[in-house]
C-alpha cells in the first residue's frame, strides 16, 4: 500500500479552475460559458425541481385520482392463535414483543388461525370472533386492552 506522500503527480492530472466572467479578454467573458438567456442560463435553473417537466402538466397531476382514503383508520399487527403454542401464562403485547411475534408500536389483532391445547390468558387491543371462541374453548381469557 502507498502513502500519500509518496504518490507521485502525473502530468495533466492538475489543471487550473476555468475562471469565468473576468472580460471578454479572457475567452470567457460576458454569458460565462452559459450561453445567452434560458433557463440554464439563469441563477439557479439547472435542475428544476423533480416532477417538473418543462411546463407540461406533471403526470402526478394528469393521473386520475378516485377512491376515498379514511384518515381514521387504524392499522394493527396481527397475530395468529397458532404462535402461542409454544407459550404460556399470560400473553400480552410486550410477550409477544419479546418472542419476535409483533414488531413496532401498532396496536395488535389476534386471529383465529391454528389451534390451542392449553388455557392462556391472552390480552390484545383487538380479537376476531374465531380467536375468542377458541381462546376461551380452550379454558383461557381474552382481554381487550385499551
Amino acid at each position: 500500500m502507498s502513502l500519500l506522500n509518496s504518490l507521485k503527480i502525473k502530468k495533466g492530472s492538475k489543471h487550473r479552475k476555468k475562471l469565468l466572467g473576468r472580460g471578454m479578454g479572457s475567452g470567457r467573458g460576458g454569458t460565462s460559458t452559459n450561453g445567452h438567456k434560458g433557463q440554464k442560463a439563469r441563477s439557479g435553473g439547472q435542475f428544476p425541481r423533480q416532477g417538473f417537466e418543462g411546463g407540461q402538466t406533471p403526470l402526478q397531476r394528469r393521473t386520475p385520482k378516485y377512491g376515498f382514503v379514511n384518515p381514521f383508520r387504524t392499522d394493527f399487527q396481527v397475530v395468529n392463535i397458532e404462535s402461542f403454542t409454544k407459550l404460556s401464562g399470560e400473553i400480552s403485547p410486550e410477550v409477544m414483543k419479546k418472542e419476535g411475534l409483533i414488531k413496532g408500536r401498532l396496536p395488535v389483532k389476534v386471529l383465529g388461525h391454528g389451534k390451542l391445547s392449553k388455557g392462556l390468558t391472552v390480552k390484545a387491543h383487538k380479537f376476531s370472533k374465531s380467536a375468542k371462541t377458541a381462546i376461551e374453548s380452550s379454558g383461557g381469557k381474552a382481554e381487550v386492552l385499551e
